[in-house]
């Protein structure tokens, strides 16, 4: 296996914090898979880490409490799946996941030493597909109906946020490396100023690739904040 060199990108990376305005009136926070499908150990089918869970519950309550006394929109995107017959899951319908659950060892298929599973994950009325009561008012925005790791996919997404007059996207939730990152991209990509809340996002699938999301967001896509940056920024 060939040894790769990390390049040290700090002098860039605080350099483009400089750059970062948020103005609350056209910020959006969107919560990724705040569910209890990832974060409730007693239900959920594909558990974070339950310090992980503890963690970005608590952070995700204080950034959304800070951000609704500004008015600052939550919107709230979450997974489910239809059962289909001759199918099970509409997430067996991707070789990746189909193939993942075949494998024999139900510890070590996407968390390490926890037992995750895809055609029983978020079923549509199932309680993992319950958003976490702390992070929810009845004020929010919700997006119900995405199917895959991109937020935007195939969900309108996009029209909310056009219509609500948003420049600036916040991101938090579940998994930082797969689901977050997809959505960091497409955001970039739809010319959205993209921001990722550190201490609000996990990864179920391991720390080394939870900084291997935000590493490649900051470096390539976004800002990664902290919940102190982000009320300063926001304050300025």
């Amino acid at each position: 296996m060939n040894t790769v060199t990390l390049v040290d990108r700090t002098e860039m990376i605080e350099k483009l914090m400089g750059h970062l305005k948020l103005n609350p009136k056209s910020t959006a926070i969107i919560t990724v898979d705040m569910h209890r499908g990832h974060l409730d150990p007693a239900v959920a089918t594909q558990p974070a880490h339950p310090a992980d869970a503890v963690r970005v519950i608590a952070a995700g309550e204080d950034a959304l409490i800070f951000a609704r006394a500004l008015n600052i929109p939550v919107i709230h995107v979450k997974l489910t799946f239809r059962t289909i017959p001759g199918l099970g899951s509409e997430g067996m319908s991707a070789p990746f996941w189909a193939a993942i659950s075949s494998i024999e060892n139900k510890k070590n298929r996407l968390a390490p030493e926890r037992t995750t599973t895809v055609n029983e994950h978020n079923i549509i009325g199932s309680p993992g597909t319950e958003l976490i009561p702390e992070l929810y008012e009845q004020t929010d925005y919700v997006v119900d109906n995405k199917k895959r790791l991109d937020c935007f996919m195939g969900t309108d997404l996009d029209m909310l946020l056009r219509n609500l007059g948003i420049k600036s996207v916040c991101l938090m939730g579940i998994n930082t490396n797969t689901c977050v990152l997809n959505t960091a991209f497409t955001a970039h990509n739809h010319n959205y100023q993209t921001i990722v809340l550190s201490d609000c996002v996990a990864s179920m699938y391991g720390d080394d690739l939870h900084e291997l999301g935000l590493q490649n967001i900051k470096r390539c896509l976004g800002w990664v904040l902290t919940n102190e940056e982000f009320k300063q920024k926001l304050e300025e």
